[in-house]
């Protein structure tokens, strides 16, 4: 086999007990996007997704030994465009047995961590023989092209690749260019569907499957676009763009947004309909941005008749009352919105000149109208905090209440302008991968001048506490959703996470 793209498992060290009932099991986009583009190409491929397939570290390796790929590529990537980094753990793991398993098999790293620490990632684990600057199609398109893995010569002149020399030094090759738009349909041809698991294998999460009667699956995620145009401080989705290798770059420098047409990414569509799935995600990081893309695939899957439960992510300033009757007959139930902070100064800091000042209650309603729920989404410990504006955004999270809540503790990911800002005023950050997820026992948030990690920490599981156990909220969800989904809450609201941040005191 030429390449073998691995979507590693590192679920139990990320949401700890959450993991065995109540996380979802995604499929893994960016893995069946590349198998796809490579297979187009006539190079022999297949996914190995460790987490549908619910192996080990070890487990993992020795099924990538058996296959013996040419070059095995984890891809890198998780089920939020954050999660890059803490996914690290169960990719570096798994390598790290492969090598000892197999020192001939070439092992390539691309994802969002990758794209942002590319020397960083082969200085700190010597087992990986190269990453990708970026997405990387063209980058594993030439490498598979490349006479001998094994010369640096062959090595030195493939655009976008940073890889171990044979003298052990690492090298910087030139940068490549990402997928152009016009391009996506021949380079980036969707998902390669009958190379993963069965869909069957992969489980929604509890809150979106509320509207499909509590049922998770089969469960489906798919891109219609890639990136964003904004800026925001605290992500770093567009890292995975990098176009320049010059230290310092984050994902503010490489905010491209692109979008496959609506008539090629209505197959892909049809083929999960076909497949019997009815959640389905839709994972671009702005869904509701361009209505000229967006409209036009709700107009072709409600001609179609689909009876999707469908979640999709919108910004509060993009998502206008036009839209909401056209996305609720195509089935999107769900809209995740970025509040973030209600404060207007807070969100102006974060959102920086995407800014727009926004009556977040009216759009609330305005969705809730349309029949469509919402996943409210707030961040608690952005750099201007204070103990005062977190319990002021608890506040107005808890008197205008949505379906489905995240509370988020700021946190500096790798890629991010917050973590190039952390990096400059030496803020403590997570020794560890798993310790940038927000649910993992090792989790180090970031502090700022008013508020120490640990503060921000504990106030975010009080909150989350506190909202999913409030009477009125549980009696929201039985009234819309009925009992089951009510006790769902419950279950969940039991599961105890550890954090070592705060001395293994139990919380949530």
């Amino acid at each position: 086999m030429d390449i073998l793209f691995i979507h590693p498992n590192a679920s139990t060290k990320i949401y700890q007990d959450l993991s065995k009932k109540h996380s979802a099991i995604e499929p893994p986009i960016w893995a069946g996007l590349l198998a796809n583009s490579v297979k187009k190409s006539n190079f022999s491929t297949a996914i190995l997704d460790a987490e549908a397939s619910n192996l080990n570290y070890l487990e993992s390796a020795e099924e990538i030994n058996y296959i013996n790929p040419k070059i095995a590529c984890f891809v890198v990537y998780g089920q939020q465009p954050s999660a890059s980094t803490q996914n690290m753990e169960g990719a570096c793991k798994t390598a790290e047995n492969l090598r000892k398993l197999n020192p001939d098999i070439f092992i390539l790293f691309v994802g969002g961590h990758i794209s942002a620490l590319p020397k960083a990632t082969l200085n700190k684990e010597s087992y990986i023989n190269a990453v990708c600057q970026n997405e990387g199609i063209y980058t594993i398109l030439n490498l598979l092209r490349c006479d001998d893995l094994t010369e640096d010569y062959y090595l030195k002149k493939i655009n976008g690749l940073v890889f171990r020399s044979c003298d052990d030094k690492i090298i910087i090759n030139p940068s490549e260019k990402i997928v152009p738009k016009n391009m996506l349909e021949h380079d980036l041809p969707g998902i390669a569907w009958d190379l993963l698991p069965s869909l069957n294998n992969y489980r929604t999460a509890g809150w979106h499957s509320w509207s499909n009667n509590s049922e998770k699956g089969p469960f489906a995620s798919i891109y219609t676009s890639l990136g964003c145009p904004y800026r925001c401080s605290f992500c770093m989705i567009n890292i995975i763009n990098r176009t320049n290798n010059d230290s310092g770059i984050t994902s503010e420098d490489s905010n491209f947004y692109r979008w496959w047409n609506p008539d090629f990414i209505i197959k892909q569509f049809d083929y999960i309909a076909k497949a019997g799935v009815k959640n389905v995600k839709i994972a671009d990081e702005l869904f509701v941005l361009n209505p000229n893309h967006f409209m036009k695939i709700c107009d072709l899957i409600i001609t179609r008749g689909y009876d999707f439960n469908i979640w999709a992510y919108s910004r509060v300033d993009t998502c206008k009352p036009e839209y909401l009757e056209k996305l609720k007959k195509a089935g999107v139930n769900w809209l995740g919105l970025g509040i973030e902070n209600p404060n207007d100064t807070l969100r102006k800091n974060i959102h920086k000149d995407s800014y727009k000042e926004v009556k977040i209650f009216d759009i609330i309603n305005n969705i809730r109208n349309a029949g469509i729920n919402i996943g409210g989404n707030y961040i608690f410990g952005l750099p201007e905090d204070t103990k005062e504006s977190m319990q002021k955004t608890l506040d107005f999270a808890m008197e205008n209440k949505t379906e489905m809540v995240n509370f988020y503790c700021a946190m500096a990911y790798p890629g991010s302008p917050l973590y190039k800002k952390a990096i400059k005023e030496n803020l403590e950050l997570p020794s560890t991968y798993s310790g940038f997820s927000q649910h993992s026992y090792d989790m180090i948030n970031l502090s700022n001048n008013n508020l120490k990690s640990s503060e921000i920490c504990k106030f975010r599981d009080y909150a989350w506490n506190l909202y999913n156990s409030d009477e009125k909220y549980l009696n929201l969800l039985e009234k819309k959703f009925g009992l089951r989904a009510k006790k769902n809450m419950q279950e969940t609201v039991k599961i105890k996470l550890k954090r070592k941040i705060l001395g293994d005191e139990l919380v949530n």
